[in-house]
C-alpha cells in the first residue's frame, strides 16, 4: 500500500469500527505504540500482538457510544495524523466520558511501524 492508501485506509477503518481488521491490515509485526501518560501498562507496547492486548485492555473498560476521525494530515512522506473525537461510556459506572486524541503514525514500506497518542492530561 501506498503512504496515502495506508493513512486513508486507517481513518476509514476507523469511522467504520474496523480497528481490530486494520491492526492485521496495516501494522507491521513489530510496530511500536506510544501513549502520552503510562495508565497501569507502561506508555509503550511493542509488536503487534502487544497492540491487540492494548485494544482488548481498553475496550474492556470503554464501550465507545460515538466517534468521529478527522481526515488524515500529512507531515512529509512518512507520517501523518488523526484526530479522535469520542464519547466512551465506563463499563464499571455506565458515566459517559468525552475523549478527544490526536494519532500520529509513522508509515515505513506500506506498513504503520510507529504510533503515537496526545491527549489532555487530568
Amino acid at each position: 500500500m501506498t503512504f496515502e492508501e495506508v493513512a486513508n485506509e486507517l481513518v476509514k477503518g476507523c469511522r467504520e469500527g474496523r480497528e481490530a481488521e486494520n491492526l492485521e491490515k496495516l501494522y507491521a509485526e513489530d510496530a511500536v505504540s506510544v501513549e502520552a501518560a503510562d495508565m497501569g501498562n507502561g506508555r509503550e507496547t511493542k509488536g503487534i500482538e502487544g497492540i491487540r492486548g492494548k485494544h482488548a485492555w481498553f475496550e474492556s473498560m470503554y464501550e465507545q457510544v460515538s466517534g468521529d476521525a478527522s481526515d488524515p494530515m500529512p507531515h512529509g512522506d512518512d507520517r501523518f495524523a488523526v484526530i479522535f473525537d469520542m464519547d466512551m461510556r465506563k463499563r464499571e459506572t455506565g458515566e459517559i466520558e468525552k475523549m478527544r486524541d490526536i494519532g500520529v503514525y509513522t508509515v515505513k514500506d506500506g506498513k504503520i511501524v510507529r504510533e503515537e497518542f496526545f491527549y489532555p492530561l487530568g
